[in-house]
């Protein structure tokens, strides 16, 4: 029996790339492996739609993050795989703490002016609230650790906020847990193959900032050939990467692809030349990846299977859910069932 629970998703928001996989899906299988943590990982829907979605695309897209999760090791028999629209009781305690949560608090959170640039009052209701939903993410399963990069800390920080909150609200000290943030692996932000101060992106206008999943050994090879550097040579101590932002970026990619270091990269490769190590670099990242991408596209041909794993995965979910939503709501003061 665990006594630790692990909740975290993926946005199906299509062209899912390097960073996807180095920033979340590979540490999601980490997890899922240790055998310590229950496991809940989630194709967040309800999220995607904060900004518009073609229907068919959205469905696709969900499907492509599932199919990633299963390709990249993610075993749907040993954790809780599932669509976040397939379980009620995200958007139903999301509600409950936006009643709970402070506006203060969301006009605090950076990613949302970051989204909504200079037209902030076009943007919708949904991405404002964004932080609520994931503390409904997150609270519904009394989840106790969430593996988020950087960009989520601040989102987290108003999770256990929010849990706070209804705790004193509602007197009930240990009802909510603060959920504690994993942030592992020396990748866990993925940076442009064109700009090592930029995040990669599939919205980066150039393919040859990024890594897709379902890229080719040869589309691999040329991107990595391609990616942006500097004329010095590695350097031999993590100290000889400060203000190489690109340089940096390589490294921690191999880093993460080979489950090592960064100074074990840089203890093999230090004094050599961009061009050695960058063909070593698609060696490794073409064993890893291509057959992820090989095996999502194996699955996506059979988008009956994976509708099932994930509405399976959303009733051993649900099974978790209800029992803690009903004991909210009888806290809230909502009115129980007839028997």
């Amino acid at each position: 029996m665990f006594n630790q629970r692990v909740f975290s998703g993926v946005q199906p928001t299509g062209n899912l790339h390097l960073g996807n996989y180095l920033g979340a899906i590979a540490n999601f299988v980490r997890l899922q492996n240790r055998q310590t943590f229950e496991c809940l990982f989630c194709v967040v829907d309800l999220h995607a739609i904060t900004v518009f979605q073609d229907p068919s695309e959205l469905r696709r897209q969900t499907r492509e993050v599932a199919a990633a999760f299963i390709a990249s090791g993610i075993d749907p028999d040993r954790s809780i795989l599932f669509h976040q629209s397939g379980v009620p009781g995200h958007a139903q305690l999301a509600w409950i703490f936006n009643c709970v949560a402070r506006l203060g608090w969301l006009n605090r959170m950076t990613q949302f002016k970051e989204k909504s640039g200079k037209d902030r009052e076009n943007v919708s209701v949904g991405l404002f609230a964004y932080p609520n939903l994931m503390a409904a993410d997150i609270l519904l399963y009394k989840a106790t650790h969430v593996p988020v990069g950087e960009d989520q800390k601040q989102h987290l920080e108003l999770t256990r906020d929010t849990a706070q909150k209804f705790n004193n609200d509602f007197n009930c000290p240990d009802f909510f847990p603060l959920t504690e943030p994993l942030i592992e692996g020396p990748a866990t932000r993925v940076m442009s193959l064109r700009d090592g101060t930029k995040k990669m992106s599939k919205s980066e206008p150039s393919e040859f900032s990024r890594i897709n999943l379902s890229d080719s050994a040869d589309e691999i090879a040329d991107k990595i050939r391609k990616a942006r550097t500097d004329p010095e040579p590695l350097p031999s101590e993590i100290a000889g990467l400060a203000g190489r932002a690109e340089a940096q970026n390589l490294v921690s990619i191999f880093a993460a692809l080979e489950e090592s270091t960064a100074e074990a990269v840089l203890a093999r490769f230090g004094g050599q030349n961009f061009s050695t190590f960058k063909s070593a670099l698609v060696d490794l990242m073409v064993a890893r990846i291509v057959p992820i991408g090989t095996r999502m596209g194996q699955l996506l041909n059979d988008p009956g299977h994976l509708d099932r794993i994930m509405w399976q995965g959303a009733a051993r979910a649900d099974a978790i859910a209800r029992p803690i939503l009903a004991e909210v709501y009888d806290r809230v003061g909502f009115l129980a069932p007839i028997a």
